[in-house]
């Protein structure tokens, strides 16, 4: 049977095939176009959401006082906050004052960080220095640190030292507290798995002990990094010549109220950033726990 040539023979398609753009190991322009379409606006609502609250808090501060809801002499609207918050930033007064509270309470921290962590990964691992040394703890941890202020001050004077030392032991107990419970809440069956393996005390602290108690351990150490500005700040507020405490201090008693809000604002955006700068090197130490698919 002839076929003609300008006959068109198609091929019928076969059963259960997929078309083109379905097949994998293909692509097609529009797919990609559309997961990033749809990223970008899971981005976008990510912000959103996060920005609201803080937004509709500050259309409020700006908004109260304006509309005679509260007595504008205590509570300035926000853009007056603002331009005072400039006008520090351009005198040099709000860098100077960021720069000592800031290098007192890392030093504080840091010191914290140091001392806590080995010292409760000895006390949650060894009975014996956990027997020895748990009377003191329970003792000093009950004293609240802003109580012992005026005994820092006593002994160590009315400088640096006396600063750094009580953000150094208000940081040192959330860090200490945590990492004990993280050392002794290990899972048992890894313990276990563990020595059957006969791995030596060092290595079981390497491999399973240290792993297993990062979580806690970081969540010790945020703690610690709030308590460092909160504490500073109040220590501050006592017998201090530089820092934001000093700078609230002395602005409300020179009645400077936008000058004062200014100093809490900037210690408030200074706790949200330390914070997040915690949060992610927690997410860097502890990125063996994310789910394979993650």
């Amino acid at each position: 049977m002839s076929t003609d040539i300008g006959t068109v023979v198609e091929t019928p398609p076969r059963i259960g095939a997929r078309p083109a753009e379905q097949q994998p190991g293909l692509r097609t322009g529009p797919a990609p176009a559309r997961r990033l379409r749809s990223a970008a606006v899971g981005l976008l609502l990510g912000v959103l959401s996060k920005t609201l609250a803080i937004a509709v808090l500050l259309a409020g501060w700006e908004l109260a006082p304006r509309f005679d809801l509260v007595d504008r002499t205590f509570l300035p609207p926000f853009s007056e906050v603002l331009d005072a918050w400039l006008g520090l930033l351009e005198n040099g007064q709000l860098a100077s004052n960021t720069q000592a509270s800031l290098t007192r309470s890392l030093a504080g921290f840091a010191l914290a960080v140091v001392i806590g962590v080995p010292l409760g990964l000895l006390i949650g691992w060894y009975r014996p220095v956990a027997r020895l040394l748990g009377p003191l703890l329970e003792l000093f941890r009950n004293t609240a640190a802003l109580a012992l202020l005026p005994v820092f001050v006593l002994i160590l004077g009315i400088g640096e030292t006396s600063k750094i030392s009580i953000v150094l032991y208000a940081c040192v107990w959330p860090i200490l507290l945590n990492t004990i419970s993280a050392v002794r809440n290990v899972d048992p069956t890894l313990l276990r798995l563990a020595r059957s393996l006969d791995l030596s005390a060092p290595r079981l602290f390497q491999k399973v002990i240290l792993p297993a108690s990062v979580p806690t351990v970081f969540t010790g150490i945020r703690l610690a990094g709030a308590v460092s500005i909160l504490v500073l700040v109040a220590a501050e507020m006592v017998g201090a010549k530089a820092g934001l405490g000093y700078l609230i201090n002395a602005s409300q008693y020179n009645f400077a109220i936008p000058q004062m809000y200014a100093g809490i604002v900037t210690i408030s955006v200074i706790g949200v950033a330390f914070n997040q700068l915690l949060v992610a090197l927690e997410r860097r130490f502890t990125a063996w726990r994310a789910p394979l698919g993650g």
